[in-house]
């Protein structure tokens, strides 16, 4: 490109040049051969007006007397009728330019001069031509190369850019050049670069929380087909059978709530469902993991509430409650409903030293974590609570108390109001 710029310049540059500079050749080579005729018939013109002065004074017309008044490097020779010619200079040989007057007394005076000297002066004003010729597509070459690095510069770094975005690389780089063309591939590229960013965390962040949300379920559902193999019990094997395909389908629709909320955080699937039947079917699956740590787990308060939102996303929720409260606290783990305002509250708390002061509210905050955890089940828990129109709160950090709020079915809401 850099040459194809240079050799382009410099086309038009010679192209110019050409037309331009043989038309001033020609015109300054006529101008200085008329100024030199003019200069020989002004030599002439005066000579025959000092030879009639003469003649008419009766004064001698001699080759001293006329030298002064012919031009340094001429030849002038004047014929008077009855008289000798009077010569004066030395005659050219060779081209030379002339002039020849005719006085009043019929003398005749001829001036004539060595064309040699246009001849050079016009070399001289050729080689002035030249030279200015010269200069100007020096000038072109570097005005060329400049304009070609200004514009191949900023080419090469948005190469480079692209280059680096089909690495796997996404940072905008911000960079401009002062060329509009230009300036929007770079805004293109960097729109472009900030989208994939956007996507590749996206991604990370999805697979981070599948898997966060999904290691314990998975860890649970396992212990249930590992007691069906090692059972007799054709009962014991139905009902564990049951729960594990319970398990599955919550599973199936957490991911799903995953995917939809990875694509769309605002798309939600909220229906009215049966609060007691979640809290129930999570206290039966969480039960065996609680009595193997030592543990138990109860639930109290107002029963037959009825809420809007994902069952899924609400079990999935109040499993990470749970699971937290075994990780990180002691003693019984409680689950209690109630209602406040137009909304049904869920809490979860149980007897251990709670939530580190220094932590606070950035508990629900990725990364954020009191020990040497993920930090990643109270922040999806709360991605998935607020998806569906509710919240996840933090109520008391010692002990530890997470409230779930969800709103209230319409016809329940207005019964309690």
């Amino acid at each position: 490109m850099r040459r194809r710029l240079i050799n382009s310049t410099l086309a038009v540059v010679l192209v110019v040049i050409a037309v331009f500079g043989v038309s001033l050749v020609i015109v300054e080579t006529r101008t200085i051969e008329n100024s030199a005729q003019e200069s020989v018939d002004s030599d002439a013109v005066r000579l025959v007006s000092i030879v009639d002065s003469r003649l008419i004074g009766g004064e001698r017309i001699t080759p001293e007397v006329l030298r002064e008044q012919v031009g340094s490097g001429r030849y002038a020779r004047i014929k008077i009728p009855g008289r000798e010619p009077v010569e004066v200079g030395t005659r050219p040989g060779g081209s030379v330019i002339s002039a020849e007057k005719v006085g009043e007394h019929r003398e005749t005076v001829l001036v004539e001069a060595d064309r040699s000297t246009v001849s050079k002066e016009v070399g001289r004003t050729l080689t002035i031509i030249l030279g200015v010729a010269l200069l100007a597509v020096i000038a072109a070459v570097l005005l060329a190369v400049r304009q070609a690095h200004r514009l191949s510069a900023p080419l090469t770094d948005l190469a480079e850019t692209a280059e680096r975005l089909g690495s796997g690389d996404p940072r905008p780089r911000h960079r401009r050049y002062g060329v509009p063309e230009l300036d929007r591939v770079a805004d293109v590229l960097d729109s472009s670069a900030e989208r994939i960013a956007r996507m590749l965390t996206a991604e990370r962040r999805l697979a981070a929380d599948a898997s966060h949300q999904l290691r314990t379920p998975l860890t649970a559902l396992s212990m249930r087909l590992e007691e069906i193999t090692v059972t007799d019990d054709l009962e014991t094997v139905r009902e564990e059978a049951t729960i594990a395909l319970g398990q599955v389908e919550r599973l199936t629709d957490v991911v799903q709530r995953l995917l939809t909320n990875s694509r769309d955080p605002r798309t939600g699937s909220a229906i009215a469902f049966d609060l007691d039947e979640v809290v129930k079917q999570q206290i039966e699956e969480w039960r065996p993991a609680v009595r193997s740590e030592g543990r138990a787990i109860v639930r109290s308060g107002k029963p037959g509430l009825r809420a809007v939102g994902t069952p899924g996303a609400v079990a999935q929720v109040l499993a990470t409650l749970i699971e937290n409260s075994l990780m990180h606290g002691d003693g019984t783990v409680a689950i209690r409903t109630r209602v406040t305002g137009n909304q049904a509250v869920v809490e979860v708390t149980d007897e251990g030293p709670g939530v580190p002061p220094e932590l606070g509210a950035r508990v629900f905050e990725r990364t954020v974590s009191g020990q040497n955890s993920t930090g990643l089940g109270l922040a999806v828990a709360r991605d998935l609570a607020e998806a569906d129109g509710g919240r996840l709160e933090l109520l008391q950090q010692c002990p530890p108390v997470f409230a779930l709020f969800l709103s209230r079915e319409a016809d329940q809401a207005t019964e309690g109001a």
